[in-house]
């Protein structure tokens, strides 16, 4: 079975080939144990403009918060950039805490868990190579929201750190996918008594195993 064409029929890596044909397999069992599938995919390019669209009445209410606080008196835009290049290393944080919250329920821990690059739209990603629970494939999926994002704004606002915010803002929004994603897997109603959740091989998203 060839592996689908999506975001203008680009070219899947090997590592990419490897895991598609992984999941036909996968996916061909579950379907035999009376499984039904369901994608629930959203393009790379849609996703990182959601998380743009999302930002900004993320930002005002956050920078309102912040204002209500702390005043205006520790704001400083000068700290502001250097904070921002502060978030780049993060990035890699990010992908890690994602297969941390996955392997904790995988049968072989960090074995199960890829990592990747899209270079065509300059997206890292990490995708978990099992099908999980669906509470436990959210809980990996919002990881890098809570601990990167919002733990850290929350924190800044309390103490009055800019900087940190400028940090927990910028990392609340690059979990603008992951968002969108785990609102999508909420939005698929389902009466199934078993459903297991399982990364799309290829493509941002998730495929929904449930009978």
């Amino acid at each position: 079975m060839a592996a689908p064409k999506r975001e203008s029929e680009r070219k899947l890596t090997e590592a990419e080939s490897r895991r598609y044909e992984r999941f036909v397999k996968t996916r061909e069992s579950l379907e035999a144990q009376g499984y039904k599938c369901t994608e629930l995919t959203v393009g790379i390019v849609w996703a990182n403009i959601v998380s743009l669209l999302a930002g900004v009445p993320l930002m005002l209410i956050a920078f309102f918060a912040f204002m209500l606080v702390n005043g205006g008196k520790d704001i400083d835009f000068h700290v502001g950039l250097p904070a921002l290049l502060a978030t780049l290393p993060l990035v890699v944080v990010h992908e890690l805490i994602h297969g941390l919250g996955w392997s904790i329920s995988t049968p072989n821990r960090f074995a199960d868990i890829e990592f990747g690059f899209i270079k065509e739209y300059l997206t890292p990603y990490c995708t978990c190579a099992v099908p999980l629970e669906k509470s436990r494939y959210i809980i990996g999926a919002l990881g890098p929201l809570v601990v990167l994002g919002i733990i850290p704004t929350i924190i800044a606002i309390a103490i009055g750190s800019f900087q940190l915010f400028v940090v927990g803002i910028v990392m609340i929004l690059s979990a603008g996918g992951d968002m969108l994603l785990v609102f999508e897997l909420l939005r698929h109603k389902s009466k199934a008594s078993e459903q297991l959740v399982l990364d799309h091989p290829t493509q941002a998203g998730c495929v929904v195993f449930e009978r």
